[in-house]
């Protein structure tokens, strides 16, 4: 099998490209490299294409079984910064790449969305339940994956995997993800400063696991999967901020909680994981948010990073992204422009 990776050096894309490699598919990555001085050593390598989504051309899909879409703004920081650039890239340059896919004869086309799209809710929500996304950012997967559902036939068949807060290590490290934050937090200066709410719930699933879903959506028959959106997640592993800051506190023995004075904005939406289940039977999570702790704990020490270098551009990807256009080398559209061009005030603070 030939797939297309769009994001594949991303947080997710570098941990899932080597899992197609051990399964024998040949792989091709297509990222705009913005993300690249990030990267905590070396990448699996393999032949790739320079582009933005936005950019996307025929030629780029052709040949390909396959695409497994991952590259878009996954911050909801920069959907409210910048909603307008989150619809272009996440709604519009998805909804090229899968024309184009279709018109090339690629069968297959994972789309990464998110559990964001069921908006608040007070409860579980199915694959089922009506989507209400709210941000910038939810708004944008939400019609991608009403677009993508028109352009499913027989040969052409999109798969929408919903994706809850992820955590975990990867190559491309980000400690934005709650779980990740509370650790290097807690490791670097021994403080945890809850930045949500305590009761704040959210489901869990490690970075890892959720690549070999993606595997396991690639792999699964049509009748499986076909125009089908499955909430990816783990039973279980649903938790309130507080609760993951008490067990990495037992984990990084000494530090503390600094009281929270953030008042829950209501509940993020939970997930029914039945149809997962169903649809991928041969998926299993292989890690837990606890043992998940320990690795960022064990990867943080590695690093020896010390808390400037969560507040700085290497980790946080809206804080890389402003250090770009700073530099003179994205301009208001996040696109590489020479220095004399560079005029950013939007997203330069």
């Amino acid at each position: 099998m030939r797939v297309l990776v769009t994001g594949h050096l991303g947080y997710l894309g570098t941990r899932l490209v080597p899992l197609l490699r051990v399964a024998g598919m040949e792989v091709v990555g297509l990222d705009n490299g913005l993300f690249r001085d990030c990267a905590l050593g070396p990448i699996d390598p393999v032949t790739a294409i320079e582009k933005d989504v936005r950019d996307v051309e025929p030629a780029d899909v052709a040949g390909f079984d396959a695409v497994i879409h991952l590259a878009g703004f996954s911050s909801e920081e920069l959907g409210h910064v910048h909603p307008a650039l989150t619809f272009e890239v996440n709604f519009e340059g998805t909804l090229r790449l899968a024309q184009l896919a279709s018109q090339a004869g690629v069968r297959r086309f994972l789309f990464a969305s998110s559990t964001s799209v069921y908006g608040p809710v007070t409860g579980p929500c199915g694959e089922s339940a009506p989507l209400k996304p709210e941000s910038p950012y939810a708004v944008s997967k939400a019609l991608a994956e009403e677009e993508l559902a028109k352009l499913a036939n027989g040969g052409f068949s999109p798969v929408f995997l919903r994706v809850p807060q992820l955590y975990g290590v990867s190559p491309m490290l980000r400690l934005e993800p709650i779980l990740n934050s509370i650790v290097a937090q807690a490791a670097c200066d021994g403080m945890i400063r809850l930045e949500r709410a305590p009761d704040a719930r959210f489901d869990l699933i490690h970075v890892e696991d959720l690549a070999r879903a993606f595997l396991a959506a690639l792999l699964a028959p049509d009748r499986a999967v076909h125009r089908q959106a499955l909430n990816v997640g783990v039973a279980g592993e649903t938790y309130s901020v507080g609760q993951l800051a008490a067990f990495v506190r037992e984990t990084v023995p000494g530090a503390e909680v600094e009281r929270s004075t953030v008042r829950s904005p209501g509940e993020a939406p939970s997930v029914k994981l039945g149809k997962l289940a169903r649809r991928l039977p041969e998926w299993r999570a292989r890690w837990t948010a606890r043992r998940g702790a320990v690795e960022v704990l064990e990867a943080v020490a590695r690093l020896g990073l010390r808390r400037a270098d969560m507040e700085g551009a290497r980790f946080g990807r809206m804080h890389h992204l402003k250090m770009l256009v700073r530099l003179g080398r994205l301009d208001d559209e996040l696109r590489p422009v020479a220095p004399a061009r560079m005029s950013a005030a939007s997203l330069a603070g």
